[in-house]
């Protein structure tokens, strides 16, 4: 079950590094809220399989469920209730505002993953039988 994937570690890398420059210099409405909803659920899942050998859809119904989970921590205002607030770690990671629409980019991100895994990702011309 434990196991080390260059690959995924690779793409881990290259979408925290998206992320991190989304963060940084992207401040408009739809790449910062909406893509980068989407493109973090992908890092997340690639960096669960970097290093655990499970089928990708459960890891992918983790990962939707792991992200729902903060979502709706958001909409019971888990920071302010912890009296994290001034923590800019905090609100960044667990996030401070519910939106239903979170949720849909969390799903999107996640069919993509199916998508490319299913689909996109051939080995030698062997499609991937993991699913």
């Amino acid at each position: 079950m434990l196991t080390f994937n260059k690959n995924y570690f690779g793409f881990t890398i290259l979408f925290f590094f998206i992320e991190v420059l989304i963060a940084i210099f992207v401040n408009d409405s739809f790449v910062r809220p909406y893509l980068g909803d989407v493109l973090v659920v992908i890092l997340i899942y690639c960096f669960l399989k970097s290093f655990l050998k499970l089928p990708v859809l459960t890891v992918a119904l983790f990962v939707l469920i792991f992200s729902f989970t903060i979502e709706f921590l958001q909409f019971l205002n888990i920071v302010e209730k912890l009296h994290l607030e001034k923590s800019k770690i905090a609100r960044t990671v667990i996030g401070t505002s519910f939106s239903w629409i979170d949720l849909l980019t969390y799903i999107a991100g996640i069919a993509i993953v199916i998508a490319v895994e299913k689909y996109g990702l051939k080995k030698e011309g062997v499609e991937n039988a993991s699913l």
